[in-house]
């Protein structure tokens, strides 16, 4: 069991692990992701622990439900609790990222995830996540 700094969201009950150092727009993407339907299950610091073959994520107790909205303060919103991740992006700025990435894996806490980049500040970052979740869990397929 660990804890890392990264903000946890799930769509569809699907896990998402939102990476990146301060300021990269982890909350920021969240929250535009839960606008359109995700679900927080913890930001900033998230709580990982291998169930089985999956990676567990949830909030420590002490911000479980907080979510840190820039310029507005701490807001307390609903939150899942234990969710299994099924994708980890890292958030990146726009010159780091590829055109035509070749597939990537992470192992955390002895679970390999697919791992995509990302940036996040993208008008078009929010429908990238779900794109990059389906691709994650086989539902499209990646050509090139």
């Amino acid at each position: 069991m660990s804890q890392i700094h990264a903000t946890a969201i799930a769509v569809d009950e699907q896990g998402i692990l939102l990476r990146g150092p301060s300021g990269a727009g982890k909350s920021d993407l969240a929250l535009r992701l839960i606008e359109q339907g995700a679900q927080l299950i913890s930001d900033d610091r998230v709580e990982l622990m291998k169930k089985g073959t999956e990676l567990i994520a949830y909030a420590p107790a002490n911000i479980e439900g907080l979510f840190e909205v820039r310029h507005l303060g701490i807001i307390k919103l609903q939150n899942l609790g234990a969710t299994p991740i099924k994708m980890v992006l890292d958030l990146v700025s726009a010159e780091e990222l590829e055109r035509f990435p070749k597939d990537q894996t992470i192992e955390l806490e002895g679970i390999t995830l697919p791992l995509m980049r990302l940036n996040p500040f993208e008008t078009s970052a929010a429908p990238k996540v779900s794109l990059a979740l389906a691709i994650a869990l086989g539902h499209i397929e990646r050509i090139k």
